[in-house]
């Protein structure tokens, strides 16, 4: 019988990680390449909703989640201008913790399976060959369709409370949207995004840009927060144009293989579900059953297949977020609508 080949996998951020647990679990070699350190803040919205907490109890990493204080997010409510939603139970809970405490979790769960870990070390190669498995998120985009898009995410102490009126608050305006939500520790994670054109001016600091625009809720809320420095950070040259993996050469899965709207609040999700998706035929194509070729476009198959259409109605959901009817009149018939949230929350996950 054949040795048991290894697999490296590039990123160890939550798809990298998670697919390293999964495949450790099942006895395969796995070495994780990460350019980084942990524990450190990274842009996230820090919320995980959709079937990502079903993926996690299959892997046995909830537990973990829980017991490192994970909030249990069950309302949300979206804001554009003067209109607002009505406070929204979520179909499901999401659960809140954050990215600082998460990919510290998740490595000390890979190394404690005796996962071999190369923590600030960067791969040396533009290739990813037979056995490697990209997951180092997506490559930067300076402009996409004229626009530059950018992340910034900082903490709220639990020292300066904020009275929020749901746990998910998502506030919109025509340079970008913010959401602000509880997550473990009485900390509130306060992540937008936003765009800009080349040479367009920009007013304050990164942390200003999340505060709102004068005479917004979200103004209102943040005005006189006090952020934590040390939880900031940010994120340039997004690229949130839809990709299916079948037009890969690379085996990849989270961000590198695409990236939903963060409008969402289903990006932790897909990292986590296409991690799990790719661990039976990499287990597979470590045994010996399958060879790299198959093992690669068994994952891709199911990627596009479960990623698809979620893609293309967030798409369109970026783009009514962004768009100045939901800040006049329909926005507010819009934003009340029952049928349009449970639709759009369906069809996004």
């Amino acid at each position: 019988m054949s040795s048991v080949k290894p697999i490296t996998i590039v990123g160890g951020g939550l798809a990298g990680l998670t697919l390293g647990i999964g495949l450790r679990q099942r006895g395969v070699p796995v070495t994780i390449w990460e350019a980084g350190r942990y524990p450190r803040h990274r842009v996230c919205g820090e919320f995980i909703c959709g079937n990502g907490p079903a993926v996690l109890e299959r892997l046995g990493l909830l537990p973990r989640f829980e017991q490192a204080g994970a909030l249990r997010a069950r309302t949300a409510m979206f804001v554009a201008g003067s209109n607002r939603s009505p406070v929204r139970q979520l179909p499901a809970p999401a659960l809140c913790l954050s990215r600082y405490l998460m990919d510290a979790l998740l490595a000390k769960a890979f190394q404690k399976l005796e996962g071999r870990f190369q923590e600030n070390r960067r791969w040396s190669s533009d290739e990813y060959g037979e056995g490697v498995v990209r997951a180092t998120g997506r490559r930067a985009q300076p402009t996409e369709g004229g626009w530059r898009w950018f992340g910034i995410k900082a903490h709220v102490p639990s020292s300066n409370p904020l009275d929020l009126a749901a746990d998910l608050e998502m506030h919109l305006s025509s340079a970008g949207y913010v959401g602000v939500n509880r997550i473990n520790g009485g900390e509130v994670n306060v992540c937008g995004l936003f765009r800009a054109r080349r040479g367009d001016p920009r007013q304050g600091s990164r942390l200003e840009w999340l505060r709102g625009e004068a005479g917004s809720l979200l103004h209102e809320r943040l005005d006189a927060a006090q952020f934590d420095e040390r939880s900031e950070c940010s994120v340039a040259g997004l690229s949130l144009r839809p990709q299916q993996a079948t037009t890969k050469k690379e085996c990849c899965v989270g961000d590198a293989l695409t990236m939903t709207p963060p409008i969402t609040g289903n990006g932790m999700s897909m990292a986590f579900e296409s991690a799990e998706m790719a661990v039976e035929p990499l287990a597979a194509y470590s045994r010996g059953e399958l060879n790299w070729t198959q093992a690669r476009e068994r994952i891709a198959l199911a990627c596009d297949d479960a990623f698809t259409r979620r893609l293309a109605w967030a798409r369109l959901l970026q783009r009514m977020m962004f768009s100045p009817l939901l800040r006049g009149g329909l926005g507010s018939i819009l934003l009340r609508s029952e049928c349009l949230w449970r639709f759009m929350f369906a069809k996004t996950r």
